[in-house]
């Protein structure tokens, strides 16, 4: 009886944890470019079930899915909502997760960081600076030369081989 009740406990602590952290749909479309900041109907035209997930409602794709984990070609991993250069192949490791990981961004103004408190953790959430949408997060386990592991979506991300350049427009 007395584990039970921890237990029930314990879940609804998790739930309350959960909901504290979760964000309203307009704090889901916060750009820095006004040109990005499209409706949520504009959104899911434009991108997979999937990519919508992930980008827009912070999901997180399975780990070891996507095929730009094992990627080691050459070139830039762009947003895959807005086409911004987020991270260059020079700067990606295999960090073991199962998910495509950097030791920096491409660009310090290329991605936004904030403070995620859902499911009971205080983790760094990574966005897109341009269109807002969710990468994944950021941790202080990574490899020289800056200790940091930026753990991303591979849903989230497009890759362009060097050479091959294309620019997404509105």
């Amino acid at each position: 009886m007395q584990r039970n009740l921890i237990l029930i406990l314990a879940a609804a602590l998790a739930l309350l944890a959960a909901c504290a952290g979760s964000r309203s749909p307009a704090e889901h479309n916060r750009a820095a470019d006004s040109a990005w900041q499209l409706s949520e109907e504009e959104w899911r035209v434009r991108l997979s079930a999937e990519e919508f997930r992930v980008l827009r409602e912070e999901g997180t794709e399975r780990s070891f899915t996507s095929p730009l984990n094992a990627n080691k070609r050459e070139g830039v991993y762009a947003c895959a909502g807005c086409g911004q250069d987020l991270f260059s192949s020079g700067d990606k490791f295999d960090s073991g997760t199962g998910w495509p990981s950097f030791i920096r961004p491409a660009a310090d103004e290329a991605v936004a960081e904030r403070v995620d408190r859902r499911f009971g953790m205080k983790r760094t959430e990574v966005h897109c600076r341009r269109c807002g949408g969710h990468l994944g997060h950021v941790f202080a386990d990574g490899p020289p030369p800056t200790g940091l592991r930026y753990c991303i979506n591979g849903v989230a991300l497009s890759f362009e081989e060097e050479g091959s350049r294309t620019e997404i427009t509105e």
